[in-house]
């Protein structure tokens, strides 16, 4: 399998250990496309606070390509989920793994009791989480200096 030949169905997603390797893996990722570009690092004590948080892995083959968290809202509801840290490789954009991903994570989250999933995302990913079934909650803001909706699926 090639990049260019690669589609949806060779992609495998799962729920990673946290402070496995992929795991581990999945913060370098996190950090070239999300943190990177905007000069941002991650701090320890913020990883850390992600013992608690579903980590979700996209691979091809063995390469992890793809990764988001989802976190619980307990102090909310105990019924929504919050995703966050949505990163796919940039050689495997556009592809269908942020689709894939996200498709997993509601199916991981409705097994799991969770009726919402709630998010921060870039104003430019918009209309990729609205074909999936997201619609706009609010007002635009800025989030790490990025204009930024808030978008809610019910499950």
């Amino acid at each position: 399998m090639t990049i260019s030949n690669m589609n949806q169905e060779d992609i495998i997603c799962k729920v990673l250990v946290f402070n496995s390797d992929d795991q581990l893996k999945s913060i370098e990722l996190r950090y070239e496309v999300l943190r990177q570009p905007l000069g941002l690092d991650f701090k320890r004590t913020d990883l850390d606070k992600e013992s608690d948080q579903i980590h979700i892995g996209a691979f091809a083959g063995n390469k992890l390509v793809g990764v988001l968290l989802l976190k619980t809202m307990k102090d909310l509801s105990d019924d929504i989920l919050k995703m966050r840290q949505v990163a796919v490789s940039p050689d495997f954009q556009s592809k269908g793994i942020g689709k894939k991903m996200v498709q997993f994570s509601e199916k991981w989250a409705n097994q799991n009791g969770y009726k919402i999933i709630d998010l921060h995302a870039r104003k430019n990913v918009v209309p990729f989480y609205e074909k999936l079934g997201y619609h706009v909650e609010g007002d635009e803001f800025l989030e790490v200096g990025i204009p930024h909706l808030r978008m809610i699926k019910q499950l």
